[in-house]
């Protein structure tokens, strides 16, 4: 029996039961990932109507709990680094006799008795610690197939050095601390969210970092005891996103929700719904672009179904129906207020749709009611009129001639071909592409390309490009704020030609990881079809790979498609089947699929997994989960920011 999506939604409310049942007159604090999960799933009207006096970020200026006896602190993780400060310097104030902790973990070398002794030891004399250990994880329903576990945003498998760890080499125990604490958390989270679901499920990975997450998953002693028990089959794929970062960085989708995504400022504190300007619903007259005095509209509107449907189509169809789908709501919204409404057919045009919000202008009955409809109709317009949505086209085409090229010539030709385009801040207009944009060609280039022939042609040629960077990076008057988290610099008067220097050397470093991911791979170690005299060169995604080889009818065994077995039985199905007939299991066996991207997923990819098994494998459902939904600049910060895994430091 397959997990029908409301259950999924049922599971994302869960987690919120016990926060909710403490609420009454109460400050409730919450981190940033509880924050980003509350808000897709429910946002915090459900905490104020249960009697909460406010809603309040966890940091180190959290300031007083405003002379409040009781607190609730919404921790997604476990009690330690900066988290802990924060909770510590709320209750050091001095007015709280009743704190409530609601965490996901047990903090580190110890259970709830222990954190409630610690609280306790910090609410001081006469007050009273309670700590509360939810069942579900804190997730962020993004789509009806997507859900994001906001609490692990830096997730990201680790790319191969140049002698790089062979694919069997690395175990838990090979990791990094903080990527091992990470995994630790996120094996705790998904057996939690399991749980929930009722399922017994089967590992597989495709990846070095998928294969240590996939045999934790397997072995971990919780999780063997809920399989004893539950009844709803599922597979479980994890997938390293690093296998495949042209997927991450290119603009192949025709898809709304990634442009709106991509182009519009983000949400502040938030790493995935954006800022939407709501200055045209009032009648504030100002073209500042960055006025605050309106509070910005949203993406997410988990109360509101008109709103959810139509975010729902932005995910889900080709950008000309998308919009065509947002006229529709928004002409039957006007024609249910009775607005005097002037119909025009054809194409639909940011003007168009602009004019049809001016309408609910002055009636604040009709704003109150589509509210959340006309928040995501101005996020079309605002995106549609955006320049960097003329860029996103421009994008395209490049990538495009770099499929074309790759197959054609050698890399020192292609970097060549790169060089006279970038240019200094003084130098270039509109169109011409910034710092960043060439980072994301770079590493769409080198995914793409897979391993290189290295030699003194394309040293030369690197060092070119790198030269020119690095003079681009230091001739910028304001580095933008991930070109700053790139270089470790907050402003330009701190740049140094050698810290420029230094994070070119260490991206171009990179660079040659990247291109080195697949090396183990045996089939699925190209994404690059090189096309013919028929046929131009495209890129073939490495998740459109995996999944046709789940939705294979014929069921060949996976060769890169890696089970992890979670006990003897198991062993013994894959010792003997080697010289036996034996079904050893295969990922489309369940009718529930699991895909977790490692690293981080994309609308396209979310929308092509949707589509692939609805028509290769009717009647099974599927579900795509991910540390972060990724846009080509998340990505980028994402691979060469300096601070990643530091989850907690921002506190």
């Amino acid at each position: 029996m397959a997990v029908p999506v409301p259950e999924l939604r049922r599971v994302c409310r869960q987690a919120w039961e016990p926060v909710i049942a403490r609420a009454r007159r109460a400050v409730v604090f919450l981190d940033a990932a509880s924050a980003e999960a509350l808000h897709w799933g429910g946002g915090a009207g459900e905490l104020l109507a249960a009697g909460a006096l406010a809603v309040r970020t966890l940091s180190a200026e959290a300031g007083a709990a405003a002379g409040a006896a009781r607190v609730v602190f919404v921790v997604s993780g476990a009690l330690r680094g900066g988290t802990a400060a924060a909770v510590r310097g709320v209750l050091a104030q001095g007015a709280v006799r009743h704190c409530v902790l609601v965490s996901g973990g047990e903090a580190e070398g110890g259970g709830p008795a222990e954190l409630e002794e610690t609280l306790q030891r910090w609410v001081g004399e006469g007050g009273r610690a309670e700590v509360v250990l939810r069942g579900p994880p804190l997730l962020a329903p993004v789509s009806a197939e997507l859900c994001l576990l906001p609490a692990l945003p830096a997730l990201l498998p680790p790319l191969p050095g140049p002698g790089g760890p062979g694919p069997v080499e690395l175990g838990l125990g090979a990791l990094p601390a903080a990527l091992r604490a990470a995994v630790r958390a996120l094996v705790g989270d998904l057996d939690a969210l399991f749980t929930a679901l009722g399922l017994r499920e089967e590992s597989f990975a495709v990846g070095t970092l998928s294969r240590v997450i996939a045999a934790e998953l397997a072995s971990y002693a919780p999780a063997r005891n809920r399989r004893r028990m539950a009844t709803n089959k599922a597979s479980v794929v994890f997938v390293d996103r690093t296998l495949d970062l042209a997927g991450a960085v290119g603009h192949h989708g025709d898809n709304l929700a990634e442009k709106i995504l991509s182009v519009l400022p983000k949400l502040p504190g938030h790493k995935t719904d954006v800022m939407v300007n709501m200055v045209e619903l009032t009648a504030l007259q100002t073209t500042d672009e960055t006025c605050s005095i309106i509070a910005p509209g949203c993406l997410a509107q988990p109360n509101d179904p008109a709103a959810k449907a139509l975010w729902e189509s932005f995910m889900n169809l080709k950008q000309k129906e998308a919009v065509m789908e947002a006229r529709r709501h928004l002409v039957e919204a006007v024609s249910r207020e009775n607005l005097p409404i002037k119909m025009s057919m054809g194409r639909v045009t940011p003007e168009q749709l602009s004019s049809y919000i001016q309408l609910f202008r002055n009636n604040l009955k009709a704003l109150e009611n589509h509210c959340g409809l006309l928040q995501l109709v101005l996020a079309i317009v605002q995106t549609l009129k955006h320049p960097l949505t003329s860029k996103w086209d421009n994008f395209l085409a490049f990538e495009r001639l770099l499929l074309q090229t790759i197959g054609e010539s050698e890399m020192p030709s292609v970097l060549n071909q790169l060089l006279p385009m970038i240019k200094s801040y003084s130098e270039r207009t509109k169109d011409d592409y910034t710092c960043e944009d060439f980072l994301v060609l770079l590493v769409y280039m080198y995914s793409v390309v897979g391993e290189i022939r290295s030699g003194k042609e394309l040293d030369a040629a690197e060092e070119e490009v790198k030269k020119a960077l690095v003079k681009v990076i230091c001739d910028e008057p304001e580095p933008s704020p991930v070109l700053q988290k790139i270089v470790g610099c907050d402003s330009s008067l701190n740049l140094t030609s050698q810290k420029a220097t230094d994070a070119v050397d260490d991206i171009f470093r990179s660079l040659r990881d990247i291109a080195r991911a697949r090396m183990h791979m045996k089939q699925f170690n190209s994404i690059h079809n090189p096309g013919n005299n028929t046929h131009q060169a495209s890129y073939k995604p490495l998740l459109k790979q995996v999944v046709e080889e789940i939705c294979n009818a014929d069921r060949p065994d996976p060769v890169d498609i890696e089970h992890m077995s979670s006990g003897l039985t198991d062993l013994l199905k894959t010792g003997f089947s080697m010289f036996m007939k034996v079904n050893r299991p295969h990922p489309g066996d369940h009718p529930l699929l699991i895909i977790f991207m490692v690293g981080g997923v994309t609308v396209s990819e979310v929308k092509m997994v949707k589509d692939l098994v609805a028509t290769r494998k009717p009647g099974t459902q599927v579900m795509v989960l991910s540390s972060a939904l990724l846009t080509p600049c998340s990505a980028i910060e994402l691979l060469f920011a300096t601070d990643r895994l530091q989850s907690h430091a921002d506190i």
